[in-house]
């Protein structure tokens, strides 16, 4: 098989020195406040030019995480329609420095709410907004009315968001700390998210501190969690898709976990 490129989650301020440290192909990491409806900042010393040109230069891929805080899902207005002003405001800044995808989470509604609402939600920000680089949706680990915990609730989404004009721009993240803290199976996750998205983009590939179906999202580095580190390699062996390592610490912690997996590819 093609050798699978492992990257990291990083600190913005220079994400090609980051990358060098680690000897990864690619990086991820914020623009900005991750907390924040403040909107994206480029912290590279030459601004989102420089940064673009120098990652070019440096043959390292870019991938940005939007802020936590976006939920496009929600009934809530004033929740709803700054998350999606957010999401176009680093949707732009992701392209000015050349990155591969924006990732960002599923979001939810409100515990009262029908689901339905949330899907078309989503459809409706799809629609709305100018996906100038790849949207890639990502799972998450808790919330009894997330829009992307279960897989039912995948499925919705993406059904929903396939009767979008743009939808082609919009893929899929498969994080396996939140897939294991969320109750989905690691065991058959690639195949079972594959039925309901048709794809995976990106594998967030971290171990879980808490048990399985917990819906806690605390990230662990690889065999210093309840993951069994074979099955972390299975998953990321199966999607074939570029992978971050979302795991505490920096380069060397990060260079450590890299060699746990590969060492089980």
């Amino acid at each position: 098989m093609t050798e699978i490129a492992l990257g990291a989650h990083v600190e913005q301020t220079d994400p090609i020195a980051q990358a060098r440290a680690r000897r990864a192909p690619h990086v991820q990491f914020f623009l900005g406040d991750p907390q924040g409806y403040k909107g994206p900042e480029i912290r590279y010393a030459g601004g989102a030019a420089a940064l673009r040109a120098d990652a070019e230069q440096a043959g390292v891929g870019l991938y940005v995480h939007a802020p936590y805080i976006v939920n496009v899902a929600t009934t809530n207005n004033r929740i709803r329609i700054p998350s999606r002003k957010l999401l176009q405001q680093h949707l732009d800044a992701a392209a000015e420095i050349g990155a591969l995808g924006l990732i960002v989470h599923g979001g939810h509604v409100n515990a009262a709410d029908d689901p339905a609402v949330g899907f078309d939600n989503w459809r409706k920000a799809v629609e709305a907004t100018d996906l100038k680089i790849p949207l890639l949706i990502e799972n998450t680990a808790g919330g009894d009315n997330a829009m992307a915990r279960y897989l039912d609730r995948i499925k919705g989404v993406f059904d929903a968001v396939a009767a979008a004009a743009g939808s082609e721009d919009v893929g899929f993240c498969l994080d396996t700390c939140h897939a294991h803290a969320g109750g989905i199976a690691l065991e058959s996750v690639v195949d079972d998210v594959r039925a309901v998205t048709g794809r995976i983009d990106l594998v967030h590939c971290n171990d879980s501190r808490d048990e399985f179906d917990s819906g806690a999202d605390r990230h662990a580095n690889v065999g210093a969690g309840r993951i069994d580190p074979d099955l972390l390699a299975q998953v990321v062996r199966e999607a074939g898709a570029p992978v971050v390592f979302e795991t505490p610490g920096g380069a060397t912690e990060h260079l450590a976990d890299f060699a746990a997996v590969r060492s089980r590819l």
